[in-house]
Formats: structure tokens, C-alpha cells, sequence
């Protein structure tokens, strides 16, 4: 019972945390995940209470993680001023068709040669570390909606580029890394299946119909979201103390009935947000669904972040090895930058945006998702997997971990020193 008030204690101080923090850390250097990552580990160790392994509790660890990620993602996709063009939206076409299948490539080559991971491991651990996380990203995305920071800004400058070219490809590469994931556990059951039927399933399933499914709901979702919120204007004291909550209700009813049939739940949101964007321009509304949609997201990443700075403290990087810390680091400050930079070739942007973008491929909690998700999907345990799930989670917690406070830290540096190279 004392730590189920404990509990109580440690997420009353990340709901206050997540209140306060912002105020306080400004004009810091330091983002305010950090915070609340090394809260979380030094409230647990002190308190002395066992935060559960995501392997024993995976169904609530894809749950909670999936909750906060599509939220996130509406907030991302409300930010975006930028209408929609194939020629404007070129950084994230490069991002997603080339630098993410890169990335994954390039995570599976290490996983299976370095760690000797059975091939579905190694795709799985490539498939899970390759998106730009949404939710952790925020100091290097887009204001909130309605500021001109993507209209007014020349699109070849660095800020409008940067943040536009991030926040993105954190909507969209979420949603598309589901093929990837589903073609691991297709992999792992391959044994078992007709030659080339599961090639065939993923292909029309996993690649074309859920990817289709997702971008229709989405669309259709926005528009019925879009003509209820601005078509009836608050009139009532209750009506106005629940502005922006449309936010969150659009985002679970596209979330929900994408899912019911089967589609990319994830692509869905995102699309949603970006119908609900571009209905009205310069309608004052959207700061209230952005607002909304961005406390929530953050309330939530404050739990989750004070939770997994608790893992951290009571065995979850236990199974780390040496190889394994090499390999983090490779995929962190190697893989991704230098498939960053190859999907940006010939692109319009400086060679520094371009550094920049490529770098900033936060990992985090969508990350969490996505091997919570395949691991209760499929088991990962015949005899020639090498790499447990055990050693998943420790590898993923280490990038996260890692991602988390060498991006927070260099985020604000980094961003001052293009404002000031451009002036």
C-alpha cells in the first residue's frame, strides 16, 4: 500500500513538474525531458520503489506510450502553417523515402553483424529506432499554429526549414515505420508460412491497405471534425472552459476507427490534424486546439519520462554490454546523421541546415511503442534469435536515454548559433 502512495507522490510532482518547469528553464540550455528523466531516477532510487520492467507489464507499457505518441502527433500536425505542396514538403518526402529506409537498413546491418541478431531482430530493432520521435522533438519543431513561422519565413532559411523539415517527418515517419515493424514479425514467423505468402500479405496488408485506410480516415475524420469545431462557435461559459478539448476528441475518434479497420491509426491522426490545419487559416481557434493538445501531450510525456528514469534505476540497463553501448552510439551519432545527409543531397537547404536536420532525429518515446507493440504481437523467442527482449529494451532505454540528453542539451546552442550564422 505505502507504494501505491509513493506512486501518487512521484506523479503529482511530473504533473507539477510539467506545470512549473517550463517557467523555470526558459532561457536554460537544457530541455525539459532531461528534467524529468532524472527526477524520475532520483525519485524512485531515493523512495526505493521498483518501477515494473516494460517486459512484465507490455500490454500497459504499448498502451500508455501509444496514448501520449498519437497526441503528440495531432499537436505536430496543428503546428505545420506550411500548405500543402509536393515541391514545398520536399525535405520531408527526401526524409521518409530515403533517409528512413537508410536508417533502418543501417540499425539491422549493425544488430545482425555486430550484436549476431537473427535477421526479423535485427530489421524489428531497425524498424523501432528509426523514427524521429514526436514527442520529445519539441525544441527543434514548429511554433504553435497561426504564428507565420512556416508562411512568413523564406522556405530556403534555416529555421523554417529546420523546424518544418523535423516536425514532419516526426507526423508522418511514426505512422510509415508500422510496414517495417509488421515485416520483422512476419519475418520471425516465416518459417511457418507458404513461400512468399507473407511476402505477398505484407506488401497488399501492411504496405498499401493500411497505409491507404490511414490517409482516407484521416481526411475523412478532419473534415467532420473541422465542420463541427468551426462551424459552432463556443457560445456558452461551459462551452469556452472546454475550448481546444475537440483536440483531443478528434484525436481518439481517428486514432479509434482507423484502427477498427484496420488501417495506420498513427497516419490517420496526423493527417486529421493536418485537414483541421488547413480548413481555416488564420482562424484564432487553433491556438486553443494546439494548447490543448500540447498540455495534454505534455502531462503525459512527464509521467512517462519520470517512469522510465525509474527503469533506469532498477535493472533495465542490466543487460547492457559493451557491443550493444557501441552499436547506440553508432545508430545515434552515425547511422542517422549519415542517412540524413545522403536524403538531402542536391536539396536546396545550406549544408548546415541539412547537418542539422540529418542530426536531429530525436529517439524516444514512440520508440518505446513500437517494441512494446511488436513484442506483444509477436514472440521474438526461437532458438536462433540471439538478441531476448530483455536486451532490446536495454539497447532502446540506452538510445533513448542517450537521444534524449545529448540532444536536449545541444538543441538551444545549436538552433542560436544558425540565427546568429544567418544574421
Amino acid at each position: 500500500m505505502a507504494s501505491y502512495y509513493v506512486a501518487l507522490i512521484v506523479v503529482s510532482l511530473a504533473i507539477l513538474g510539467a506545470a512549473v518547469l517550463p517557467r523555470v528553464f526558459a532561457d536554460k540550455p537544457i530541455s525539459l525531458p532531461i528534467i524529468y528523466l532524472a527526477s524520475g531516477a532520483v525519485l524512485f532510487f531515493v523512495a526505493g520503489v521498483d518501477v515494473p520492467h516494460p517486459v512484465a507489464r507490455p500490454e500497459v507499457t504499448e498502451r500508455l506510450t501509444e496514448l501520449v505518441v498519437i497526441i503528440a502527433l495531432m499537436g505536430a500536425g496543428l503546428k505545420l502553417d506550411r500548405p500543402f505542396d509536393w515541391g514545398a514538403w520536399s525535405s520531408t518526402w527526401r526524409l521518409l523515402a530515403i533517409t528512413m529506409p537508410l536508417s533502418i537498413a543501417g540499425t539491422a546491418l549493425l544488430g545482425w553483424w555486430v550484436l549476431g541478431a537473427h535477421v526479423a531482430t535485427a530489421i524489428l530493432m531497425g524498424a523501432v529506432i528509426a523514427p524521429t520521435d514526436p514527442v520529445l522533438a519539441a525544441d527543434v519543431q514548429t511554433g504553435p499554429p497561426a504564428e507565420g513561422t512556416d508562411e512568413e519565413i523564406d522556405p530556403e532559411e534555416q529555421e523554417g526549414t529546420i523546424r518544418f523539415a523535423l516536425t514532419s517527418e516526426a507526423g508522418l515517419n511514426d505512422g510509415l515505420a508500422f510496414p517495417f515493424t509488421n515485416l520483422a514479425i512476419a519475418l520471425a514467423g516465416a518459417a511457418s508460412l507458404a513461400a512468399g505468402e507473407w511476402l505477398r500479405d505484407w506488401v497488399l496488408v501492411d504496405v498499401l491497405y493500411k497505409i491507404i485506410v490511414g490517409v482516407i480516415a484521416g481526411y475523412v475524420v478532419g473534415r467532420l471534425i473541422a465542420r463541427f469545431v468551426f462551424g459552432e462557435p463556443a457560445s456558452t461559459r461551459l462551452a469556452v472552459v472546454m475550448e481546444g478539448s475537440e483536440a483531443l476528441a478528434a484525436t481518439l475518434f481517428a486514432y479509434g476507427a482507423t484502427e477498427l479497420v484496420h488501417g495506420y491509426g498513427f497516419i490517420a491522426v496526423f493527417v486529421t490534424a493536418l485537414v483541421l490545419r488547413h480548413y481555416e487559416w488564420e482562424h484564432g481557434y487553433y491556438e486553443h486546439l494546439h494548447d490543448f493538445a500540447v498540455m495534454t501531450e505534455r502531462l503525459l510525456m512527464a509521467g512517462i519520462l519520470v517512469l522510465f528514469g525509474g527503469t533506469l534505476v532498477n535493472g533495465l540497463l542490466d543487460p547492457l554490454t559493451l557491443p550493444m553501448v557501441g552499436v547506440g552510439l553508432l545508430i545515434l551519432f552515425v547511422v542517422r546523421p549519415v542517412a540524413g545527409m545522403v536524403g538531402l543531397l542536391g536539396h536546396s537547404a545550406h549544408w548546415a541546415e541539412r547537418l542539422v536536420i540529418a542530426t536531429f532525429g530525436i529517439r524516444g518515446i514512440g520508440s518505446f511503442y513500437y517494441l512494446a507493440h511488436a513484442l506483444n504481437e509477436a514472440t521474438f523467442k526461437e532458438q536462433e534469435l540471439i538478441v531476448a527482449a530483455e536486451e532490446l529494451w536495454a539497447l532502446l532505454g540506452f538510445i533513448v536515454a542517450t537521444s534524449t540528453v545529448v540532444h536536449g542539451i545541444a538543441a538551444s546552442p545549436v538552433m542560436e548559433w544558425l540565427d546568429e550564422r544567418r544574421a
